[in-house]
């Protein structure tokens, strides 16, 4: 079974034109070496419809049953990305074909890369398909909600020889580092055998485009730096973002804040995410117009959206830079302690911006998410921070995505909504602890259960909303027009 399975991998990347049919042998041997496998049996049964997926997953059950690898999680990651990167080309030709491809259109070059991020299994389609997805009203809009079902969870005692492993191991530096492109992968860091990055050069700098390996909307793209430096949101940060949608105008970009608590995961190296989707954000009305007297050109509002909000609009880049950066200095020192706003704590600064851009009507467009990550008794974790009572739901930092609509939530919600499900049927069940007085309230509220799906995620989309306006630095409009007005001063 196993030649059949390999020869119908081959044919399958020939399909999705990987690689020529020319190329059969030389994959096929290469494919043998990294088996085991010293010899050939011919195949005479008909080329299996399996995804490419689906016939890597056999290959490497067959790997594991023959003593080729463990059967331990980063050894079968390590070698299904050292097969798939037999179907690879090397990246200059891979940057080659995209900048030609760029020549007739920006979005012929990103389908091109974004296929062949897919087809490589570099993301992983057959484990995102398993997420939980759906959209749910609430008085913020549309929110976009997904239980995050894809990332394998590994065996504690592979966890434990990981930590042994990795104490003295620095290469790469990060995940993000260049240095990752083609790397063969370790226990306890990702396999990168198949990874490959296109340069985007952005002002006197070299950038690189990649896709994440977990995509959570269309075309969930990565923009790091080539260099491994900290994450810092300043001008050069919104030249960057304008720049690019510059180029790839059927883009946005935005970044994660540079300060803990309110950053992303990786505040080690500079980066940003981007891709082809219309998040709720996007759509979100003005609430409140305004002018910024130095800058004419640039139209300004506060979006009607539960994290304070200022999207600016210009048919000019750099009047929109100089406009954003001046918003970033004045917020970076502005305090209004009533509000429980403070600038800078002794030498540790608090207030950031989380910023996005787009193309919309052929204006430049940037959205400036107000942040501060200032932390206290009462709340521990982050005044502007999700609170105790919706941590049962989300815990975790509110990132880019988050602060644009799409809720990333823990995979654990997944079996623990399934209970409570139960729970309002009335039926037997095992509610967690954290989740009864929710659970509680939901039977309450809702006389009949049997749309139980549907109270669900009409609920969920509600305590979404709430964690979102927990980060959230102004919670009424006249301290909100305080600050506007200081804009000004």
């Amino acid at each position: 079974m196993i030649y059949e399975h390999i020869n119908g991998l081959i044919q399958k990347a020939i399909d999705a034109k990987l690689i020529c049919n020319s190329d059969r042998i030389y994959v096929f041997n290469q494919l043998l070496s990294l088996l085991n496998l010293k010899t050939y049996k011919e195949v005479t049964k008909q080329i299996t419809d399996d995804s490419i997926p689906i016939l890597l997953e056999k290959i490497i059950a067959f790997a594991v049953e023959n003593n080729v690898i463990e059967n331990i999680f980063d050894e079968k990651e390590i070698l299904s990305a050292n097969i798939m990167n037999c179907f690879v080309a090397r990246p200059s030709i891979i940057n080659d074909i995209f900048q030609r491809k760029y020549t007739n259109s920006p979005k012929e070059a990103t389908d091109y890369f974004y296929e062949l991020s897919k087809n490589s299994n570099y993301i992983q389609m057959n484990r995102i398909n398993k997420n939980i997805y759906f959209k749910t009203e609430t008085v913020y809009g549309t929110m976009d909600i997904t239980i995050n079902m894809s990332k394998p969870e590994k065996d504690p005692e592979e966890i434990k020889r990981e930590r042994e492993l990795n104490s003295d191991i620095d290469y790469p530096k990060c995940v993000l580092c260049i240095d990752n492109e083609g790397y063969v992968g370790r226990l306890g860091y990702p396999a990168r055998a198949n990874h490959r990055i296109i340069r985007i050069p952005l002002g006197d700098e070299n950038w690189y485009l990649q896709y994440s390996p977990y995509v959570y909307y269309n075309e969930h793209s990565i923009l790091l730096s080539e260099k491994h430096r900290a994450m810092k949101i300043n001008k050069g940060t919104f030249e960057r973002l304008l720049t690019f949608i510059e180029k790839f105008p059927h883009y946005f970009i935005g970044s994660n804040a540079d300060l803990p608590i309110v950053g992303g995961s990786i505040l080690s190296h500079d980066h940003y995410q981007a891709g082809r989707y219309e998040f709720p954000m996007t759509n979100a009305a003005s609430s409140i117009s305004f002018s910024l007297k130095k800058f004419p050109k640039v139209t300004a509002s506060i979006l009607e959206w539960p994290l304070t909000t200022i999207r600016l609009q210009s048919n000019e880049k750099d009047s929109l830079v100089q406009a954003a950066d001046h918003i970033l200095t004045k917020w970076k020192n502005y305090s209004d302690e009533k509000a429980e706003i403070v600038a800078i704590t002794g030498n540790t600064p608090h207030n950031t911006i989380t910023p996005i851009a787009r193309k919309r009507d052929e204006k430049f467009e940037l959205d400036l998410v107000l942040r501060n990550n200032r932390a206290t008794a009462e709340h521990p974790l982050g005044i502007f921070h999700p609170h105790a009572d919706v941590h049962h739901i989300k815990k975790e930092n509110i990132g880019l995505i988050e602060v644009m609509g799409l809720a990333v939530l823990p995979a654990r919600l997944h079996d623990e909504l399934a209970e409570i499900k139960k729970y309002l049927l009335g039926q037997n069940s095992d509610v967690a602890p954290y989740h009864q007085k929710w659970a509680n309230q939901l039977k309450a509220k809702y006389k009949k259960h049997e749309q139980v799906d549907s109270i669900i995620e009409k609920e969920l989309g509600r305590k979404f909303a709430k964690v979102l306006r927990d980060a959230g630095v102004f919670k009424d409009t006249i301290t909100c027009e305080q600050f506007i007005y200081s804009l000004n001063k």
